[in-house]
């Protein structure tokens, strides 16, 4: 069920980058413009992060996640009304405040229903969903923008979401009042201090001194250089496709979402490659986590510069491809990470923080790299300075990041 809420997630980001040129067409909008409202998505986006995590630790994942699902479907909606820029802001401002508690949520869910072991699986799948969305986006907004019209994209995908929200309040359940769990099973998931909200004690470490551990900072940092390039992917992705290799509007619905198919891959795959190292205890869950970050980051940063200098289509959709794997890789890592820095009753609080650091930061990349573009006409320098951003994880997440959080 909160694969689905993820899907839901991006499908309400990526309706903006499917919808960008007919809007452009319509409304007289700019590359930066566009990249403009990509970064004050993530600006409203990753200063909520700081209270969502805290509001989730105090109050559930329940009630919290229901009220923030029906918030941002609300204001994707509002974006199908609006006609100027200001008012494009705002109701990017608000699907930022809506989102934010979504992905900490994710990651509490992960703590209560699985063992640390399996939880870097189980944060891959669930992760996954956020490239799931960006894969089935395209084919589907796109039919739905030729058929009703762009605004169509933001009505339809905001109502979805309601309808999920009011889904996830009545069958959701944690697992100690799961009827669907037998007794062994939910013995082991409780093997670790997991199974309930009420079996985890609450830390004697207050929200605010999580500032103070190095591994945080760790989290902090490189979460900021894996977002940059990530956020450039999910802004420009489209328009790259359209306005480098002539890509029409039509072929767009399936060109467009062949790179997040890698990115499917290397969430998943990524999550049984530490499970599998931890299984066969051959190191840690931090060090496969911390390892396996730290290898897709340089690899992510190879293929990411390498985007420019390819001219054919398929060469470039299949570079793309291994880009988002690896990015991906690394975005599932991170959040798995949370629930083993973290203490049990703060994996909320640590996730977000670590969200907060990657989306504040990585709120310039869309902006930034749509001044590159109306700059320089060309894509090549976004690329090119996104792909050694991401490298630079591999530094903070390898010698930064290394104990957990000691009470």
């Amino acid at each position: 069920m909160v694969v689905d809420r993820g899907i839901i997630n991006y499908l309400d980001r990526a309706n903006l980058s499917i919808a960008a040129p007919e809007m452009m067409k319509e409304l007289g909008l700019t590359a930066t413009d566009i990249g403009l409202l990509g970064t004050v998505f993530s600006w409203s986006y990753a200063l909520m992060q700081l209270p969502s995590g805290w509001l989730i630790d105090r109050f559930g994942t329940k009630k919290v996640y229901t009220i923030a699902l029906i918030w941002w479907s609300g204001a994707t909606m509002l974006t199908g009304a609006v006609h100027k820029m200001s008012t494009f802001i705002m109701s990017r401002v608000l699907l930022g405040v809506g989102e934010a508690p979504c992905f900490p949520t994710m990651a509490k869910i992960t703590s209560y229903w699985f063992p640390k072991k399996e939880r870097g699986l189980a944060t891959g799948i669930w992760d996954s969903s956020s490239k799931w969305g960006p894969a089935i986006a395209p084919p589907l907004l796109v039919f739905l923008m030729v058929t009703f019209g762009w605004r169509a994209l933001f009505y339809i995908t905001g109502a979805i979401g309601i309808v999920f929200a009011i889904g996830f309040f009545i069958f959701y359940k944690n697992p100690d009042k799961s009827r669907k769990l037998s007794e062994m099973e939910l013995e082991y998931i409780q093997s670790e201090g997991a199974g309930s909200e009420h079996s985890i004690q609450t830390s004697k470490i207050k929200w605010g001194e999580l500032f103070k551990y190095r591994s945080v900072w760790g989290m902090i940092l490189g979460f900021f250089c894996t977002i940059w390039i990530w956020n450039i992917f999910l802004v420009f992705l489209p328009l790259f496709l359209t306005n480098v290799h002539h890509v029409s509007l039509k072929e767009l619905g399936i060109y467009a979402g062949i790179p997040w198919l890698g990115g499917i891959f290397g969430n998943i795959f990524g999550g049984y490659l530490t499970k599998k190292l931890v299984d066969k205890e051959i190191t840690t869950p931090i060090k496969a986590k911390r390892a396996l970050i730290s290898i897709s980051a340089i690899s992510a940063a190879i293929v990411v510069c390498a985007v420019p200098f390819v001219t054919g289509l398929a060469m470039t959709l299949t570079l793309l491809t291994l880009a988002l794997c690896f990015i991906s890789a690394m975005t599932g890592s991170a959040w798995a990470l949370a629930g083993d820095i973290a203490p049990p009753s703060m994996v909320a609080s640590v996730g977000a923080i670590q969200n907060f650091g990657g989306y504040f930061g990585g709120a310039f990349s869309p902006v930034v790299a749509g001044i590159i573009v109306d700059t320089t006409g060309s894509y090549s320098l976004a690329f090119i300075s996104g792909g050694l951003i991401a490298g630079c994880a591999a530094l903070c997440y390898w010698f930064i990041v290394k104990n957990p959080i000691q009470e």
